[in-house]
């Protein structure tokens, strides 16, 4: 375990042995939260990750291929722009 000071401005530094365990780097974006009275630090980069691969399991279980996905997609964003701004949007 390692112990960090909060600082003035409720800051604290991430010990380089930390910041390398995440795979974080200067200018990275963390999630915070508090799960049973502990603070949880997520790189956002790795919730990206988390969240596409289950959207891959979850296209996988459906049997929609991503790429009807995005299909539809488009078809049903060019309607809503020609509804909403009576625009062609091919």
């Amino acid at each position: 375990m390692v112990r960090a000071i909060v600082r003035d401005r409720r800051q604290i530094t991430l010990p380089a042995d930390i910041c390398k365990q995440l795979g974080l780097v200067v200018g990275d974006t963390v999630d915070l939260a508090v799960e049973d009275g502990s603070l949880l630090v997520t790189p956002s980069k790795q919730r990206t990750l988390d969240a596409l691969a289950e959207l891959r399991r979850l296209f996988a279980e459906s049997g929609i291929s991503e790429k009807e996905f995005q299909t539809d997609l488009r078809s049903i964003r060019r309607e809503l722009v020609k509804e909403k701004y009576g625009i062609d949007a091919t």
